[in-house]
Parts: structure tokens; sequence; C-alpha cells
């Protein structure tokens, strides 16, 4: 076998996907069409797969769209809310430093931190 064919048959293997718009075009101007309607030269890389595609009779199915997890509502708290919820977040610290549960209790102090914020925030 010649080079330039081992090449082609190695060309001819790869996906359309994979191909360059290069290869691409070659393989489409071996294809008989209408060359008034169609420019082989002008089309873009995923007009020329589809294009491709099309001849050899090959059904590209597009990937179906995932559905986006469902995302917990945020409840809003009032004031009063919140410093409650400060009051009992700071007892649970104090019982984990008594328990000397350090990242607990440095969890809980950043939990106690943003809802100080989130009080100012809040009217």
């Amino acid at each position: 076998m010649t080079e330039e064919t081992k090449k082609n048959q190695h060309k001819e293997d790869k996906p359309l996907e994979k191909m360059t718009v290069k290869d691409l075009k070659e393989i489409a101007l071996e294809i008989p069409h209408d060359h008034e309607t169609i420019a082989v030269r002008d089309m873009k890389k995923d007009e020329l797969v589809a294009f491709i595609s099309e001849a050899r009779g090959i059904v590209v199915e597009k990937p179906a769209k995932k559905k986006a997890p469902v995302k917990a509502k945020k409840v809003a708290m009032t004031k009063a809310q919140i410093k409650q919820k400060i009051k009992t977040l700071k007892q649970d610290k104090n019982a984990a430093q008594g328990a000397k549960e350090k990242n607990k209790a440095e969890i809980l102090r950043r939990r106690i931190n943003k809802l100080k914020k989130l009080s100012r925030k809040t009217a």
C-alpha cells in the first residue's frame, strides 16, 4: 500500500467530530453534490460534519439534556429567628469546645458569624 492510501484510510477511521476542517473539506469535495447551492469551501466544521453524515446516511442523535437538580428553596428568616438560631448555635459551640471538638466548634463559629452578618442586613 502506498503511504497516501494509508493516510486516507486512517482519516476515514476517525469519527467526523474529531477530524480537522481541512480533512472534512477533502472528504466533502469527494461527495457528489450540487455546487451551486452548497459551497464546501465556505462551510464551517459543524456544517461539514452534518453534510458528510447526511451523505453517508449516518444519523446523529443529540444527547438528551440533563435535568437541573432541584434546589432547596431558601426560607427568609426574621431578625428574631436569626437571633434565636445564633443563641442555639452558641450553646452548641460551647459544648463542642468543652468536648474538645475543634473542627465542630470552628464550623459553628463560622455559621454564627454568617448569621450575625445576615441579621445586620435584615430589617
